[in-house]
């Protein structure tokens, strides 16, 4: 009656595509094509032959019977019809029906395109020491999501009718007179049935979700913050913000802000730190440790006879941040020096100094030079509060000007 079965072909295909076992749940599977539908739907700008796969695969292992038919003589049995194959749906029917629209009424989902539901963005803070050494954060949400009772449709029978106060529009026109001759027309959601032009009969109501349609739902979402990354950098994870019937379901985005480090700054992969020396250690040598930013202890030193100069840059190379998705490749470590000087010396120590230092510069001046020079006090200054100071007093006196009626006598007198 049903003809000989076909040779054993290839049964993991289908599998390999939503990418489950070949033990998965029909809970596994419908996780799975969900997530893999909704990246890649062709109005989120998915490959629309990937997309026709997927349903494909959705459709027979989500059916016992056409399943067990796979799984014994793979994909050619399905397309025999004698062995009960048969042609598939309409992949945006199985998309729209799978997500609680209607494969009828309202024409195919290929001749509208579904709207998408909006993405939720949420800032993660996150420290200096997670993006060099990478880290994983659960974070728990509460989102919207389809009613499994009434999957979707809002009633127990699963109809619904026109709403009446829109009639099925889901939007309402309201006028206000402005004046005479005119007025103002104003569109807005109905607020009857929310902007969703359907009615549902009290006694109909889901009592799951009391005709709303969606349920709250708290989830748990790991975050993994991998090595390197950056400042401003978004996770994204597709399809998992509100579900709302006949629309595709937004991503939830994540958005990496770091958080000021005491000791370190970043900029791009390369760290920069700063460091004071005393001018002891600035002329006749240094060593101390860094405490990197995945504990590691550095040893920092100078070479025998090397003179540090104040503001001067020294680097370490492959000390920096690791490099995004190349973490076993790393920027460099700058440090930055300030020398600290002494506030005064004294007159030994200035003899003992002078005896190893390089010798002055000597400048020949007679002594009759000398006497007609005048001396002069040096003091010490704050500069840039005295050029504060000196702006601050000039605005006052252009103020000054401005108000002085003397301006214009000075411009009459010109005249004369």
């Amino acid at each position: 009656m049903f003809g000989r079965p076909p040779k054993k072909s290839d049964n993991t295909k289908y599998y390999e595509i939503l990418g489950v076992a070949k033990n998965a749940s029909p809970e596994d599977l419908k996780k799975a094509y969900k997530k893999a539908a909704i990246k890649n739907h062709p109005d989120k700008g998915g490959d629309p032959e990937k997309f026709k796969e997927l349903a494909q695969a959705y459709e027979v292992l989500s059916d016992p019977e056409k399943r067990d038919l796979y799984d014994q003589y793979g994909e050619d049995a399905l397309k025999d019809p004698g062995m009960g194959g048969g042609g598939g749906h309409d992949p945006f029917d199985i998309f729209s029906s799978f997500f609680g629209g209607s494969p009828f009424g309202g024409g195919s989902s290929r001749g509208r395109r579904q709207r998408r539901g909006e993405d939720v963005v949420h800032p993660l803070k996150v420290s200096l020491e997670d993006l060099y050494s990478g880290t994983s954060k659960k974070l728990s949400l509460s989102r919207n999501v389809l009613c499994s009772k009434c999957s979707g449709k809002g009633s127990k029978s699963g109809a619904s009718m026109k709403c009446p106060g829109c009639q099925g529009s889901g939007m309402k026109v309201s006028i206000r007179q402005l004046g005479p001759g005119m007025i103002q027309q104003m569109q807005h959601p109905c607020n009857e049935c929310k902007g969703t032009g359907e009615s549902i009969n009290e006694k109909d109501r889901c009592p799951s979700c009391k005709g709303e349609k969606v349920v709250t739902e708290k989830k748990v979402l790991e975050v993994h913050v991998e090595k390197g990354m950056q400042n401003g950098q978004k996770i994204t994870f597709p399809g998992e913000a509100d579900e709302a019937p006949d629309t595709i379901t937004g991503d939830i985005v994540f958005v990496l802000q770091q958080k000021d480090h005491p000791k370190f700054k970043r900029k791009g992969d390369d760290l920069f730190v700063e460091h004071t020396l005393s001018l002891t250690e600035a002329l006749c040598g240094f060593q101390f440790i860094i405490t990197h930013l995945d504990g590691r202890q550095l040893l920092i030193k100078s070479q025998p006879g090397e003179v540090v100069k104040p503001d001067q840059f020294k680097a370490v190379n492959d000390e920096g941040m690791p490099m995004y998705q190349r973490p076993f490749m790393r920027g460099k470590l700058y440090i930055h020096f300030t020398v600290d000087f002494p506030d005064s010396l004294t007159p030994e120590q200035c003899k003992a100094l002078e005896a190893v230092l390089p010798p002055k510069t000597a400048t020949q001046m007679t002594d009759m030079e000398l006497d007609e020079c005048e001396e002069t006090t040096l003091h010490d200054v704050n500069i840039e509060e005295e050029m504060r100071r000196k702006q601050a007093a000039q605005h006052e006196a252009y103020d000054e000007d401005d108000e002085m009626p003397g301006g214009a006598q000075r411009v009459q007198c010109a005249q004369q």
